[in-house]
């Protein structure tokens, strides 16, 4: 039910875009569908074979080691090894939240994926070497990282505080 209403409300945003690219002109709406459908046909198989993918990693990573090293009952040393592995995940979306998904498919707990996908998202290394490092300066980039360390362990404390999501 809410994945129909999130799909829902990204329509009407697409609609309200339409029709405020309409007043610009024509031609702002026929580039807006064509950049659209560009980026649709360039993204589809990449989520297509990171769904297929974490499928496969759900069936080759083994739920007796996962469950025990990321399970609901690993804690914090678990809580950290997911936050570990977050950052150093390589990637995008489609391979962070689909190693994540095929972790819960393998028993981790909700808690260790929630922390693994935060510290993802967070401090993906390469992310931080590639791009950050680069365009800020890298005192400013270390300090960011150094003081955001907490907010997975954080975020992991308050799903379990929260309840089973």
């Amino acid at each position: 039910m809410i994945a129909l209403a999130v799909g829902a409300l990204l329509w009407v945003i697409v609609a309200v875009l339409v029709i405020i690219a309409a007043a610009k002109g024509g031609s702002v709406v026929e580039t807006g569908l064509r950049e659209g459908a560009l980026d649709f046909l360039r993204l589809t198989p990449r989520v297509a074979i990171g769904v297929v993918g974490s499928g496969y990693v759900a069936a080759a990573l083994p739920p007796e080691i996962l469950g025990h090293v990321l399970g609901p009952n690993s804690g914090i040393v678990g809580t950290a090894i997911a936050a570990l592995a977050g950052t150093l995940t390589p990637g995008g979306p489609v391979v962070g939240f689909s190693i994540g998904v095929a972790a819960l498919k393998s028993g981790a707990g909700a808690p260790q994926v929630i922390a693994y996908t935060t510290a993802w998202a967070l401090f993906a290394i390469q992310r931080v070497i590639s791009y950050e490092v680069i365009a800020i300066p890298a005192k400013i980039v270390w300090l960011r990282v150094v003081v955001s360390i907490p907010v997975p362990f954080l975020a992991a404390l308050g799903a379990t505080l929260i309840g089973k999501p």
